[in-house]
């Protein structure tokens, strides 16, 4: 119920004016002057989605500047948390937790405004073969990269998103992966792609 009344307010809401959607939260991140301390330590650090955990002080203060400047729609703080991106600093055992954190933080900002959750690419790929010569190339199955997805979404809508944004699309094939997650993960909720 709590979907079809967001729905229904978020369509409610673009059939009478342009709705703003926030800016980039990496970049509000750097302008912040944060040091490897504030992302939990060197290992840690430049993972702007463990600042979910570790700062979400810094977090919520950027999606309420957002929203103070007048934007309708904030965008959750994990543009890389699935489980792949976040394995590169050791913590895709709680992409979920870290990604329902962060869409906690954005849903207590936004109020009666709108949450967009942010899912970003993934760091594997799945329309390129692997090269027989390069072992650092990453590729999965499509289904490796759909539960990948899946995790993240269900996280984002348990922490109360309104739409899933699906980021900076470059694969089509990852793509189709996510929006066939999305489907499976939350039927329910809007969908919204940026490519």
């Amino acid at each position: 119920m709590r979907y079809y009344n967001a729905m229904s307010a978020l369509r409610d809401a673009l059939t009478q004016r342009i709705l703003v959607l926030d800016g980039a939260m990496g970049t509000m991140l750097q302008a912040a002057g944060l040091t490897a301390a504030d992302f939990g330590g060197p290992h840690y650090e430049g993972c702007n989605e463990h600042l979910n955990l570790t700062r979400p002080d810094v977090v919520r203060w950027i999606h309420a500047a957002y929203l103070e400047a007048g934007a309708d729609l904030v965008s959750t703080n994990t543009f890389g948390c699935a489980p792949y991106v976040l394995g590169e600093y050791g913590l895709a055992e709680r992409a979920y937790e870290i990604s329902r954190a962060a869409a906690g933080l954005a849903r207590e900002a936004a109020g009666d405004r709108f949450v967009a959750g942010s899912v970003g690419p993934l760091n594997v790929t799945l329309s390129l073969s692997p090269k027989v010569d390069d072992p650092s190339f990453r590729t999965r199955t499509f289904a490796q990269v759909k539960d990948s997805y899946a995790e993240q979404m269900r996280a984002l809508v348990e922490g109360g998103v309104d739409v899933l944004l699906l980021e900076t699309v470059f694969d089509t094939l990852n793509a189709k992966a996510a929006i066939v997650a999305a489907r499976e993960a939350a039927p329910d909720v809007p969908l919204w792609i940026s490519a």
